[in-house]
C-alpha cells in the first residue's frame, strides 16, 4: 500500500509551473520579456540606419515604415527603464518626450538653418542636445511639415541619417550591456552585486510595470485630455505620424505580457489582470481616433477618458494584488524629478 499512498499523496501536489519560485520567474521575464525587446530594438533600428543611408527622402514609404518599425521596438520596451537603458541617458537619448518646452523642434532648427557640421560624424553627434536626438527627433524630420522642408536638401538628409545612425548605435549599446552582464546580474543576486536579492530584482521589475502603465494613463492619455474646459489634442505623442494610439496599444500589449508573467503562478489573479488589459486594449481599438483628437469634442474625449480610466484599472490592481503577492510595492518611478 506504501507506494501507491504516495503516488496517490503526489498526484494532490500541484503541478509548479516555471515561474513558481522567484529565481525561475525572474529568468523568465529577463530571456522571454526582456532580452527579445531589445534584441529587436537593435536590429529594427539597425534596419533603420541601414534605409536612411540609401535613401533619406522623408516622404519614402521604405524610410517611414523602417521608423515605425523601430519606433515600435523601442514602445514595446520603453518601460524597462532600469540598467543598460539609464546608462548616459540612453532611454531620454532615444525618447525626449514629453516636450512641454518645444526643445526638439527649436534645436533641429537650428541645426538646419547653421548647417551644423556636428551631424557629419554619428560618433560627434552625441555631443549634441538630447532633444535633437532619437525617435522623436526623427519623427519631426520624416513628418513635421515645416522641418521637412526646412534647410538645405542636402543637410536635412545628412541629418535625417545621422539621427537614425546614432539611434542604432544607442540601441546596440544597451542590448549589448543586457547580454555581457545585466541580464547575468539580474538572475544572480549577490551581497556585493548590482542586486542584493530576489526581492530587489522583484521589485525592480514590478516598478518597472507599474510606472509604465502610469506613463500611459497619465502621460500618453493624459496629456491630449488636458481639462475638460482646455483639451490639447496637439500635445498627443507622435500625432504628427499618427502613431498616438498605437503606442498606447503597444505599450498596453508588452505590459501585459510582463504582468502575465509575473502573475503565472496564481491563476485567478492572471485571469483578471488580462481580462483588465483586454477590456481597454478594446476599448481603444473600438476608439478609431489615431491621434486623440477627438478630445475636443465631449462625446469622443469621454471615449478616451473610459480608456484612461481602464488603464488606472490596470495598474490599482497590479499595485493591489500583484505587488503583495510578489511581496514588492511600486516605489518611485524612474521619471520622478525630471
Amino acid at each position: 500500500m506504501r507506494p501507491l499512498f504516495f503516488a496517490i499523496a503526489m498526484m494532490c501536489v500541484p503541478a509548479i509551473s516555471h515561474a513558481d519560485t522567484p529565481d525561475a520567474l525572474i529568468g523568465d521575464v529577463v530571456n522571454g520579456h526582456i532580452l527579445p525587446r531589445f534584441e529587436a530594438l537593435a536590429e529594427n533600428a539597425q534596419t533603420l540606419s541601414d534605409v536612411a543611408a540609401e535613401g533619406c527622402d522623408p516622404t519614402s514609404i521604405k524610410l517611414r515604415t523602417a521608423f515605425g518599425n523601430a519606433f515600435d521596438s523601442w514602445i514595446t520596451a520603453s518601460h524597462l527603464r532600469f540598467g543598460p537603458s539609464e546608462v548616459g541617458d540612453r532611454a531620454f537619448t532615444l525618447a525626449f518626450w514629453p516636450d512641454s518646452r518645444g526643445a526638439t523642434p527649436r534645436a533641429l532648427s537650428a541645426l538646419l538653418a547653421e548647417q551644423d557640421p556636428i551631424a557629419l560624424s554619428p560618433d560627434d553627434y552625441t555631443q549634441v542636445s538630447i532633444a535633437a536626438r532619437g525617435f522623436y527627433a526623427l519623427e519631426y524630420l520624416l513628418y513635421d511639415a515645416a522641418l521637412m522642408s526646412d534647410g538645405a536638401q542636402d543637410y536635412h538628409c545628412l541629418l535625417v541619417q545621422t539621427i537614425s545612425a546614432d539611434i542604432a548605435a544607442t540601441s546596440q549599446k544597451i542590448y549589448d550591456d543586457w547580454q555581457s552582464d545585466y541580464a547575468a546580474a539580474m538572475q544572480t543576486p549577490a551581497q556585493n552585486g548590482v542586486y542584493r536579492s530576489t526581492d530587489e530584482i522583484l521589485q525592480e521589475i514590478f516598478k518597472s510595470l507599474s510606472t509604465g502603465l502610469e506613463f500611459t494613463a497619465d502621460t500618453r492619455l493624459g496629456r491630449p485630455l488636458g481639462t475638460f474646459d482646455r483639451p490639447r489634442p496637439t500635445r498627443a505623442e507622435v500625432h504628427r505620424s499618427g502613431r498616438s494610439a498605437r503606442h498606447v496599444m503597444l505599450s498596453l500589449q508588452s505590459l501585459q505580457d510582463l504582468a502575465t508573467r509575473l502573475a503565472e503562478s496564481d491563476a485567478d489573479l492572471s485571469v483578471a489582470l488580462n481580462a483588465a488589459f483586454e477590456k481597454a486594449l478594446a476599448q481603444l481599438s473600438n476608439l478609431n481616433d489615431p491621434t486623440f483628437a477627438g478630445v475636443s469634442r465631449p462625446q469622443s474625449r469621454l471615449k478616451v477618458e473610459v480608456i484612461q480610466q481602464s488603464v488606472q484599472s490596470v495598474r490599482a490592481l497590479a499595485r493591489e494584488k500583484l505587488g503583495p503577492k510578489l511581496g514588492v510595492a511600486a516605489g518611485f518611478n524612474s521619471l520622478d524629478g525630471d
